[in-house]
């Protein structure tokens, strides 16, 4: 019998549970740690361009506050579930503990093809989600920022209908927005350079020649791409990238500029000249330095796992590794990045946009890359020290240093009423 997969929140659970077992905490408290604390569903009914009405279904999730306001992205996406969006908050709760944020997990999507619909209808449908879930949103209660097919013009129109229903613009309400609207400089960029980063830290540990490293990069969306420029930039050879249409192997090594000119041009980076089309799940089995997965969750499995060829995974991406894949890769000897660390560069910039909103006081880029820097490397052997310790591979690691931070957090604070 074919053995059921998990889906997203199930598998946040399992590496939840994975954890505690290292920490010794009351089960009552693991009961609390586990359960998101608020789960709002809306109604989002939409005036198309024809004149008729849509109502598509919405979700806002916070899973803790216990360290601070929810943080998490919005995200529009015929896929999205309620199960995913939660399981969504709760990685987002232990990913801003990890990196020592004072933010609580949030995270919300819209169940809608963007793809088919017009920028007035995306307007209009983001601005009544927007009013929607206005009533358990706000800087110090829950901020909002871009994920899968959102951007800064959509965090501009959530904050503009925040502000217009409170009568004053509160550039805090949601991060990822345009620089002339309150956004950060480097915010673009952030979750790509925090993984590169990590990556650097990693290879130290690990005596892994950095300059002269390889490395795969499986989806060639914003972190993906950006990701291969940076890394190109710090002198490793890019041998494979892929999208959402297959991928392409050179070897000898792929330019970033000549890539991303050939996607912007055709779409895809499939036909790249002088490269072997490779599909995505032979791309995970390229023998290589760093593997970055970079699309969308469960790339790795118990079923492929067995394949990856590289030193390190480093999950740019939400969820690419399921828990017993974890295992097979731990046990093979191929050391994890794992999301709530590795692509932690977004929250901690947007985190950085928070504070500049509210003390209206902006940085500029050299700044907030230093900062970013400094935070990744100190999470890094925050994380490492605890791997080590307990004897477990890094995800493990990050949960537990996350779910002591939270841990004491609620303890601290207590349970009212």
């Amino acid at each position: 019998m074919t053995k059921k997969a998990l889906n997203p929140f199930e598998i946040a659970v399992q590496q939840f549970n994975n954890a505690v077992k290292h920490l010794d905490l009351p089960k009552d408290l693991c009961r609390i740690l586990r359960a998101p604390a608020l789960q709002l569903v809306v109604s989002v009914p939409t005036r198309m361009d024809d004149g008729t009405y849509k109502v598509f279904e919405g979700y806002r999730v916070q899973h803790n506050v216990a360290r601070g306001p929810a943080k998490g992205g919005i995200r529009y996406h015929p896929g999205v579930t309620l199960d995913e969006v939660k399981a969504l908050a709760a990685w987002m709760t232990w990913k801003c503990a990890v990196v020592n944020l004072p933010f609580g997990g949030g995270k919300g999507g819209v169940v809608c093809n963007t793809k088919e619909m017009s920028q007035g209808e995306i307007e209009r449908m983001t601005r009544r989600f927007a009013s929607e879930i206005s009533v358990i949103i706000g800087p110090d209660r829950d901020i909002p920022a871009p994920d899968m097919y959102t951007n800064p013009q959509t965090m501009a129109w959530i904050m503009d209908t925040y502000s217009v229903g409170r009568g004053a613009t509160t550039l805090g309400v949601v991060t990822g927005k345009p620089l002339s609207v309150g956004g950060s400089e480097g915010r673009s960029e952030a979750t790509a350079r925090g993984g590169v980063y990590a990556m650097r830290e990693a290879a130290k540990v690990l005596k892994i020649p950095y300059k002269k490293a390889t490395a795969v990069i499986q989806g060639y969306g914003n972190a993906g791409a950006i990701c291969h420029k940076l890394l190109e930039k710090d002198g490793l050879k890019i041998i494979a990238v892929s999208d959402s249409k297959g991928g392409i192997h050179n070897p000898k090594g792929l330019s970033y500029k000549e890539v991303i000119k050939h996607k912007e041009k055709t779409g895809s980076v499939v036909g790249f000249p002088h490269t072997r089309k490779i599909s995505n799940e032979k791309l995970l089995s390229l023998e290589c330095d760093f593997l970055v997965p970079a699309a969308l969750e469960g790339a790795i499995t118990r079923n492929n796992a067995a394949d990856v060829n590289a030193k390190v995974v480093a999950e740019l991406a939400n969820g690419p590794t399921t828990p017993e894949a974890d295992d097979i890769l731990h046990k093979n000897g191929v050391f994890l990045i794992p999301d709530i660390f590795c692509n932690a560069g977004g929250v901690t910039v947007s985190y950085f946009e928070w504070v500049q909103d509210l003390q209206a006081f902006f940085w500029d880029e050299e700044r907030v890359n230093a900062e970013l820097r400094n935070i990744m490397r100190r999470s890094f052997h925050d994380v490492y020290e605890i791997s080590k310790k307990y004897k477990v591979h890094m995800r493990t690691a990050a949960y537990i240093l996350a779910i002591g931070r939270v841990a004491e957090a609620t303890k601290t604070r207590g349970i009212y009423p």
